[in-house]
């Protein structure tokens, strides 16, 4: 296992250990900040996540939200953002989030972890930016 795999798995286990309920993005992004980790891009519906890190590049290969040959949603940005507080506000899994993203027509989002941006967007450049706050501390 490489050391960009290692650092990443631990980060992760800290942040999962760790985070609130509620709010709990910032801090599992914070946590994966100070590891080094500065770009997350996940591609959905295949739930690819690929970390770009100073240690190097991780691919993550999650379970697919769908198979076949499938319609893409129209993005739909109050949807997304209504998945949005849901999962902010501690009431979704990140499974569900990841669902119900989906079904809001994104395909794929990108987390800047060092301008705390998540970027999504729609199969046509549709998107949506939001910023998250820092910890402090």
């Amino acid at each position: 296992m490489s050391k960009a795999i290692e650092n990443l798995k631990a980060a992760q286990q800290r942040a999962l250990t760790n985070r609130p309920k509620v709010g709990g993005f910032p801090y599992l992004a914070d946590t994966l900040r100070r590891a080094g980790v500065t770009r997350n891009v996940w591609f959905l519906p295949a739930c690819e996540s690929l970390y770009l890190t100073e240690d190097g590049p991780v691919v993550v290969q999650g379970a697919p939200l769908v198979s076949g040959a499938v319609d893409v949603p129209q993005f739909d940005q109050p949807a997304l953002v209504t998945a949005l507080r849901v999962d902010q506000a501690g009431e979704s899994s990140f499974a569900e989030f990841l669902a119900a993203s989906w079904r809001a027509g994104v395909v794929r989002y990108e987390v800047d972890l060092l301008e705390r941006t998540v970027t999504y967007y729609g199969c046509r450049n549709e998107e949506y930016v939001e910023e998250y706050p820092a910890l402090e501390g």
